[in-house]
């Protein structure tokens, strides 16, 4: 106590400078309209910058639940679209699919835990498994294309054969020609493109095309895969591959969405016992 009342002796000019300064402006400021004016304006941009800094930090701070967010809305339009996608469409009438048609895919959000890119065969971990529904065969997309294959499950992680791998195989078909092929990439090769292979020669192809999934394989129809950057690769006297610029981004995924299909077994038990009977 003794110490503090020294210390308030020796600087009390200071204490009495500040406490009259304060009152001083006080009082210009409240009987004079200009300075209160620019008193009042200097006030509100101080503290409108103070607040507009929080509100930065609590937005960089809740990105993670926002992206989240995001990503489960995503889930739902991807729904709705592949429900529209199923649609019976003609020239004279639209009809869209009831509740006994729809849903034949469902999508599972998930992130990604590991990644590899440059490895002759490259692979996923998800932070998704069983426990959330996630079985092996599933596909694996982006908002932005074709990712994987789901191929091995534990409770609560998947690990996913990447399309980045030379044993992934994927049915796609042209944009304009509509033939099919098979979408493949293979070690040595930029992780940007990959390769469609077995279109017929005479398919007239161009550079620019899309390509797109077609539903004969793990994935919904009409999933964007790429675009061809290069055509006319001679693969046999009756076959042309095409070199195309995947549409997936493989060196900056966070996101992705597993694709359920919820009639899988009813397709495969049918193929098997028509197999059988033949």
């Amino acid at each position: 106590m003794k110490n503090l009342w020294l210390f308030l002796v020796r600087y009390n000019a200071i204490f009495w400078f500040i406490l009259f300064f304060s009152v001083s402006i006080a009082l210009v400021v409240q009987h004079n309209s200009y300075q209160r004016t620019s008193f009042i304006n200097s006030s509100n941009v101080m503290v409108g910058s103070f607040y507009q800094q929080v509100n930065s930090w609590k937005s960089y701070l809740s990105l993670h639940d926002a992206n989240e967010k995001l990503a489960a809305e995503n889930v739902l339009l991807r729904q709705q679209i592949q429900n529209l996608l199923q649609a019976d469409t003609s020239a004279d009438s639209v009809h869209i699919v009831d509740s006994i048609e729809q849903g034949r895919y469902a999508f599972i959000v998930a992130n990604v835990a590991n990644n590899s890119v440059h490895q002759k065969s490259n692979y996923l971990t998800l932070d998704k498994g069983s426990a959330d529904g996630v079985e092996k065969g599933m596909g694996v997309i982006t908002s932005n294309g074709v990712v994987g294959i789901i191929l091995q499950t534990s409770a609560h992680f998947s690990s996913v054969q990447s399309l980045l791998h030379p044993d992934t195989k994927i049915s796609v078909t042209l944009d304009s020609s509509e033939v099919f092929g098979s979408l493949v990439w293979g070690s040595n090769i930029d992780p940007r493109f990959g390769m469609v292979r077995d279109i017929p020669n005479h398919v007239q192809v161009k550079k620019g095309e899309k390509v797109f999934t077609s539903g004969y394989s793990l994935f919904p129809a009409g999933i964007h895969v790429g675009n061809i950057v290069e055509t006319g690769i001679k693969s046999g006297e009756s076959f042309l591959d095409l070199k195309i610029k995947l549409s997936t981004n493989f060196s900056n995924l966070n996101h992705v969405y597993i694709v359920r299909d919820l009639l899988v077994n009813e397709k495969e038990t049918l193929e098997t016992t028509s197999q059988d009977n033949g």
